[in-house]
């Protein structure tokens, strides 16, 4: 970058016998990046800026003719001849930023007028208000979230996002509804194949014991009273819980060569200057990797800058060349993962074992076996 900005001039030489004057310049220790012969009698050169005095010193018989400049300098003189209009640029761009930067209008989207107004209230303490400063991703968020603890039985879910000049804010009211309790009797049963790990019953008859084998639709807690197992005296509404340990058997294939370009959810919106080769963010923080939107803002043909508007999303880069050992490993590590997404929170993976596995068009094939602890309840209403 440094070598770029260095002042340099293209020169043209006239005169007989160009290779004794450019023989003359390297015993001088005159770098000479570059060098064209016209002709016999005509060259043309560049060379750095520092040594252009001691050309017209040694050049004798020679005609020495500046043509043209190139970096520090050229960038010097062409910000002095477009130095009103880059004074009009630096202001219009100052004005520019603040403008674009500033919200003229809130607009809460919400049929009901008490929501709108408690937003609006909310939104206000917060900082968001008409003629205000936009605010980041970031503190968006944590304002949102404010919010959402604050009126925790009022509100079921909030946005906040800014569109241009304005802040559009949609909002979800939460509605507590009061079901009627239903008293239809019912018995709890097996939801798939298990064996029992744990049965809880507040109402009804646990008739399964633990380590206990039970199919589909097996019941658990039966909602009948039965007297001297024979006469059923009653009838209730089971309520319980029952766990068990439920197989699976999962297939998954994992390329050898891997490449994914992931969203990781972070976005934000940035002003870069594009100085030649080079591009300045103006924000203190950076995506290592991440999606571009770009629009150009500010720019002249004249000059070699300009400002662009960015809109970033992150992005997380994995990029894997494997060897079948390897693919075999990430093939296990991505079928756990893959059950493991369908798990509870109370829910967990017991034990697993790898089976087997053979290599296709796409990659490697695993087949893998999982006892997973599972809530196995459902069900049946007792007719």
């Amino acid at each position: 970058m440094i070598e770029k900005l260095r002042s340099k001039v293209a020169l043209k030489v006239k005169g007989k016998n160009i290779n004794r004057f450019i023989k003359k310049l390297t015993t001088r220790k005159i770098n000479i990046l570059s060098l064209k012969y016209i002709n016999k009698n005509e060259a043309r050169l560049i060379i750095y800026k520092d040594d252009y005095d001691t050309v017209l010193k040694i050049k004798s018989i020679y005609e020495v003719l500046e043509e043209d400049i190139y970096g520090y300098l050229k960038i010097k003189r062409t910000l002095k001849l477009n130095k009103h209009l880059i004074g009009f640029l630096i202001v219009g761009f100052g004005i520019f930023l603040i403008l674009i930067n500033t919200i003229f209008k809130i607009e809460v989207i919400h049929s009901n007028k008490d929501i709108r107004e408690l937003l609006e209230m909310e939104l206000k303490q917060n900082g968001i208000t008409k003629y205000s400063f936009k605010k980041s991703y970031k503190e968006l968020t944590k304002i949102k979230e404010k919010i959402l603890n604050k009126h925790p039985d009022k509100i079921e879910w909030l946005e906040i996002e800014a569109v241009g000049t304005k802040y559009v804010v949609r909002v979800e009211e939460r509605e507590i509804i009061n079901p009627k309790e239903n008293n239809t009797p019912r018995s709890l049963v097996a939801k798939k194949d298990a064996v029992i790990k744990k049965v809880t019953a507040s109402k009804g008859d646990i008739v399964k014991n633990n380590d206990e084998y039970v199919k589909k639709g097996e019941t658990i807690v039966n909602g009948e009273v039965i007297l001297n197992e024979e006469k059923t005296m009653g009838k209730v509404r089971a309520q319980g819980k029952a766990y068990g340990e439920v197989w699976y058997v999962i297939k998954t294939n994992y390329p050898f060569v891997y490449y994914e370009e992931k969203e990781t959810g972070k976005k934000k919106e940035s002003y870069n200057i594009k100085f030649l080769n080079s591009n300045i963010e103006l924000s203190f923080k950076h995506f290592k990797n991440k999606k571009i939107d770009e629009t150009n803002i500010l720019s002249h043909p004249l000059l070699p800058i300009k400002l662009v508007h960015q809109k970033q999303k992150e992005i997380k880069v994995i990029s894997d060349i494997l060897t079948f050992d390897e693919a075999i490993n990430k093939a296990k590590e991505y079928a756990t993962k893959k059950v493991s997404k369908t798990l509870k929170k109370d829910e967990y993976i017991i034990r697993s074992k790898y089976l087997k596995s053979k290599i296709n068009d796409d990659g490697v094939e695993i087949e893998m076996f999982f006892a997973v602890y599972e809530d196995i309840t459902a069900y049946r209403t007792i007719q």
